[in-house]
């Protein structure tokens, strides 16, 4: 009977797969062998005439390769150069070392590299080299020259006290030497930071190019090199900032916010919706040459890590157009490098010679001022980068001309055109990139920035739809440069309702957000510029100190009566600020006891007909 296999008796291990060559380490790798090309040109020269006398003398030498056998012959060939005559014996050396290389020319090259002194000649100065290098090895950054005097002076005050066997100072060339030898990597981490030498040493992958337009698109902000001046007032009003989106599969440029506000959602926002639509050319007052047909719904948006492409407004729009965003690891720009160069692009070929151009380096601008020499107004400025981007840069080739932006565009639409949004798509995308915020829905309506909104259709909605606690929170649209109106979303209807605001000053008229945070700002500094704090203060410790001193007089008064009599009485006597202040009755003469009894009756009668009337109210 045959035996059954035992299965687990002899596994057979799992290899694992290799990784990319790309991926293997310095001490995983396999290396290939030096060849005759690595080596420089007069040892190449040597090793090769080594190998024609070696190839000779195969041919001639009959029998062993001995004394009596070689040398006539080398006697022969070196007749004219006897000074280059090599021995026998050395000959013979070089013939063994070929054949045991199985026929390597690089045998036969002089060993140059091996030579040399390999033992140390200073010893006894390993601790103060060690001392000295940590100081090198600083963030400080301290140079070479005041490591070795720091070691130069460890080892002068060490020597004072010896008397016999001092210890020997290496010359500052050994020294920078030493220093040189370190690796470099870990010299730059101890240096410059981690960061920094990971840029200069580690390991850069190339990301996978796009198949398509609009697969990968990339934004970025950078502030222009360029001072303008006002299109009023012919003044100087700085460098703007540029917010551009690229395409990376064509290089063509999508869209663009110029703004002198700081990098945010809302010139995020204007430069996508600008990218997305179609562009109005006819618009400008300029005539252009071509067309800009760059424009569509993208796939991927690549951004790097700033708080503006954080924002929950920027995620929710974008998950809405069904954009998907890819965040780029943090202070690793490389990975999104189409923007970057193109922004590079700008100030050298479109900047480069115009009047205003400043720098981003403000030691590279020595004497010149550009702000004397600013000359372009900001809308001219607009109509003319416009003109560069459409008849200039999108019709030349790049700079290895690999391709010509316009026409890599243009093969691309005829393969996978983009998505065309008619005028409802455009409005919805419009209000979709507006500012989102969440505000409660009360019986005055929506209140944003101490402004209240409201209309006749946000009534009727009111009326029509009960609401809770969490649903009376609406989610509102924000157009950041017109407050005039807000869109409010209302979960009942699946839509957002325009809702205009209530101010009819015109107050609101193509009032932007920026400006009206900075008017409220302005405004709260004047009310409390107009704002005597010291009389404010006065007053209100008045009022404590005459609140203390009431609370004092009713304890010592031991007032125990029923408030609700006393504040009825105090309605009878009618106590406020235009009459008494008291409900105690004026000292009079003492009256005989048949009239106090009467009054008695009187106020008997009077606090009994009260407390009818106030059971009736």
């Amino acid at each position: 009977m045959k035996d059954f296999e035992d299965e687990f008796s002899a596994t057979e291990l799992v290899k694992k797969p290799a990784p990319p060559t790309e991926y293997v380490k310095l001490e995983d790798a396999t290396l290939v062998k030096r060849d005759l090309d690595t080596f420089p040109d007069f040892l190449k020269e040597e090793a090769l005439d080594k190998y024609q006398l070696i190839s000779l003398l195969e041919k001639r030498v009959s029998r062993g390769w001995t004394e009596k056998n070689l040398n006539p012959i080398l006697d022969e060939l070196f007749v004219t150069a006897i000074e280059k005559r090599p021995n026998w014996r050395t000959v013979v050396r070089w013939r063994k070392n070929f054949i045991e290389s199985n026929g390597d020319i690089v045998s036969l090259v002089p060993k140059r590299q091996k030579m040399g002194n390999r033992v140390k000649r200073i010893e006894g100065d390993e601790v103060f080299f060690e001392d000295a290098l940590a100081r090198f090895l600083d963030a400080k950054r301290p140079s070479v020259a005041k490591a070795y005097q720091y070691y130069k002076d460890r080892i002068t005050i060490e020597n004072e006290s010896i008397v016999d066997g001092k210890i020997h100072i290496i010359s500052y060339k050994n020294f920078n030497k030493r220093i040189k030898s370190l690796p470099p990597y870990a010299v730059a981490v101890a240096r410059h930071g981690k960061f920094i030498a990971d840029q200069w040493f580690a390991y850069c992958s190339s990301h996978i190019p796009p198949t398509r337009i609009l697969e990968r698109v990339e934004i970025d902000h950078s502030p222009l090199d360029l001072i303008l001046l006002d299109d009023e007032l012919s003044i100087p009003i700085g460098r703007p900032y540029l917010t551009l989106l690229v395409d990376v599969f064509s290089g063509c440029v999508l869209g663009f916010h110029l703004s002198y506000k700081s990098p945010s959602y809302v010139s995020v926002s204007k430069a996508i919706v600008h990218a997305v639509k179609p562009k109005s050319l006819p618009s400008l007052s300029i005539k252009l040459q071509n067309n800009w047909p760059c424009f569509g719904k993208f796939e991927n948006l690549v951004v790097d890590n700033g708080a503006e492409f954080w924002s929950k407004s920027l995620e929710h729009a974008c998950k809405e157009a069904g954009i998907n965003i890819q965040y780029n690891q943090v202070r690793k720009p490389w990975l999104k490098p189409f923007v970057e160069r193109f922004f590079g692009m700008i100030n050298e070929c479109f900047l480069s010679e115009m009047p205003g151009k400043t720098f981003s380096n403000i030691l590279a601008k020595e004497d010149y001022n550009p702000k004397k020499d600013a000359i372009m107004r900001f809308s001219t400025f607009t109509e003319e980068f416009q003109r560069w981007i459409v008849d200039v840069y999108h019709q030349d080739t790049n700079s290895r001309e690999t391709r010509i932006p316009i026409k890599r565009w243009q093969q691309g639409v005829d393969v996978f055109p983009p998505l065309e949004m008619n005028t409802d798509d455009e409005e919805r995308f419009k209000v979709l990139m507006f500012i989102s915020d969440v505000r409660t829905l009360t019986r005055h309506g929506i209140k944003f920035e101490d402004l209240m909104y409201d209309s006749t259709a946000l009534s009727d909605y009111r009326k029509r739809y009960p609401q809770t606690a969490d649903s009376i929170k609406k989610i509102i649209k924000i157009d950041p440069d017109d407050l005039s109106s807000i869109y409010v979303y209302l979960t009942e209807l699946n839509g957002y309702l325009k809702v205009p605001c209530t101010d009819q000053s015109g107050y609101v008229n193509k009032l932007s957000l920026h400006e009206h945070k900075v008017i409220k700002q302005c405004n709260r500094e004047m009310m409390r510029e107009g704002r005597d704090d010291l009389g404010l203060a006065k007053a209100r410790m008045a009022i404590h100190e005459r609140v203390r001193q009431e609370q004092e007089a009713f304890i010592a008064s031991n007032g125990k009566a029923k408030i609700s009599r006393v504040k009825k009485q105090a309605q009878l006597v009618d106590i406020s600020n235009t009459g008494q202040g008291t409900i105690q009755a004026p000292k009079e003469e003492p009256l005989n006891s048949s009239t106090q009894t009467s009054n008695t009756a009187n106020n008997t009668v009077i606090i009994e007909w009260d407390e009818d009337l106030g059971a009736r109210d």
